[in-house]
């Protein structure tokens, strides 16, 4: 069993909204060799308090004092992680019980290292739930599909922590740390998935602010310049770059109702 601890990585900063809600799906799973890794980005707010009142050594509280772009603030939680496998959990979003039951009977009985799921996604401001993808998620060799279609949510995947060792995010992205890394993986690594969304993703209003689509924008824009080269070799950008160009007019649209 110790071999099979689930790491679960939580980043947080300002968080104390839904972070109750978010921990108690961690708790309630049915798979419960797992730590919490709370790496705790400088909030100000309770969340720090909301976490130390859980009585529960699973739970191992960091703080950095410094605030840290998101994926550098994720790498820093993966380095205290002890479990043999890494999963991530925001904390405005929760899983079904069963998620990583699953995902760890799947992951075994394939011999692999990487499976992530569909969700939910709950529009909390339209007042509206709908699972992301209705179309079967890829498996295998998955570069191609998640460039055409991004259906791996981070809060979906479990992955064996090894691949750490020779990966990492990138520091320099807040957005899509997690859209390179998966990419850089599909290119090493064969998928899995599940169909039955375990996760559901909470979208509220701090979460579509002007301010982070300018910033998605950036650094997708930036991440196709530098790997449109080696990558036009064998994939097809066309739909990441036509993504790119709602980006745009999305932003366009958002300044100019707010001007």
């Amino acid at each position: 069993m110790k071999k099979n601890k689930v790491s679960v990585i939580m980043n947080c900063h300002n968080g104390e909204k839904y972070l109750r809600r978010s921990i108690k799906s961690i708790f309630d799973q049915t798979y419960s060799n797992l730590e919490i890794i709370f790496f705790d980005n400088c909030s100000n707010d309770s969340s720090a308090k909301i976490v130390k009142s859980y009585d529960d050594k699973r739970i191992k509280y960091f703080y950095s004092k410094k605030k840290l772009k998101l994926y550098e603030a994720r790498n820093q939680a993966v380095k205290k992680a002890k479990g043999s496998y890494l999963s991530f959990l925001d904390v405005d979003d929760i899983w079904s019980k069963e998620k990583i039951k699953l995902q760890l009977n799947k992951l075994n009985k394939n011999k692999s290292n990487f499976i992530f799921t569909n969700y939910f996604i709950q529009n909390d401001i339209k007042k509206k739930k709908f699972v992301r993808s209705k179309s079967k998620l890829p498996e295998g060799k998955v570069t191609q599909s998640i460039l055409d279609n991004y259906t791996v949510g981070i809060n979906t995947v479990l992955m064996k922590r090894d691949i750490f060792k020779k990966f990492k995010f990138k520091n320099k992205y807040d957005i899509i740390g997690d859209f390179d890394l998966f990419i850089r993986l599909s290119l090493k690594y064969k998928f899995l998935s599940i169909q039955k969304p375990l996760v559901t993703y909470n979208i509220h209003g701090d979460n579509l602010s002007i301010k982070k689509i300018k910033i998605y924008k950036k650094e997708l824009q930036d991440w196709i310049k530098f790997n449109e080269k080696t990558l036009l070799k064998n994939y097809n950008l066309k739909k990441i770059k036509l993504f790119l160009l709602k980006l745009r007019i999305k932003q366009f649209l958002s300044n100019f109702y707010n001007f």
